[in-house]
């Protein structure tokens, strides 16, 4: 079966739906993932996001705090860009519906945690449950938006890429790679099904999970990361993977992340 859409979005985590939500109101957006939807390491985090708003907090003190604890490996404009942009992103959710916790009942003001790293109080949290709150949110306004279709338990086995180099026949032409879609998996048919997409985003985490021991979840197998490898992406930096050292082990069930 073939499917053609504006948007092809891999991955059901904050990225993917962010970035669906927003897409949505210009063309026909299609998410594929892997699993039920709320399976993703959005729904596992814990602590919250960090950004400037308190009194006593500025924009340099962030950029400063998070390239100490980058210890030189930061790219400073990233973090600049990152950073000026979080309280932002952060109200785009507020927006959309998500309760993050307050300093007081019905107040303004967002009851901010301190984590390490930070030297002033910066972690916009909802609870002790940031992640799943902030999904269940964000899954709840794809499932009712009118442009967006949600596809389960589908599996993106390879990207569709063409070049224009082969349009010209000629392999020593100047030359452009370009996505155009996927191929993807449906379980429960066992059949593989084509996504055409003008834009195709992956959004499909990490790859925490080729480790035997971990607190991330069984989706996080760096599916995107192989795919785009196979199209001919650069990759870089594979050797940073973070996960929580507080697991709780147990011989015959899955480790859990203890606190974050």
């Amino acid at each position: 079966m073939q499917y053609d859409v504006d948007f092809l979005v891999i991955g059901s985590g904050i990225a993917g739906l962010t970035f669906a939500l927003k897409v949505a109101e210009h063309g026909q957006v299609a998410i594929i993932t892997k699993k039920k939807a709320i399976e993703t390491s959005t729904d596992y985090a814990q602590g919250g996001i960090a950004s400037v708003f308190g009194h006593d907090d500025s924009l340099d003190l962030h950029i400063r705090d998070t390239l100490a604890a980058g210890n030189g490996l930061c790219r400073k404009d990233v973090v600049e860009m990152v950073v000026k942009s979080a309280a932002g992103r952060i109200m785009e959710l507020v927006d959309w519906g998500v309760p993050f916790t307050r300093q007081a009942e019905g107040g303004d003001e967002f009851d901010l945690g301190l984590e390490g790293g930070h030297s002033r109080n910066r972690i916009v949290h909802a609870g002790d449950f940031t992640g799943h709150v902030i999904e269940e949110v964000l899954l709840n306004r794809v499932r009712d938006h009118r442009n967006i279709s949600l596809f389960e338990n589908h599996i993106a086995v390879d990207l569709i890429t063409y070049s224009t180099r082969m349009k010209r026949g000629s392999v020593t032409a100047a030359h452009e790679d370009f996505c155009c879609g996927a191929y993807v998996l449906d379980v429960e048919t066992n059949k593989v099904d084509t996504y055409h997409g003008k834009i195709t985003l992956l959004a499909t985490g990490g790859a925490g999970k080729v480790y035997l021991y971990t607190s991330n979840p069984d989706v996080a197998t760096g599916d995107g990361i192989a795919m785009a490898y196979r199209a001919g992406a650069l990759v870089a930096n594979l050797e940073f993977v973070q996960f929580h050292p507080t697991c709780l082990y147990h011989p015959e069930a899955k480790n859990f992340l203890i606190s974050e």
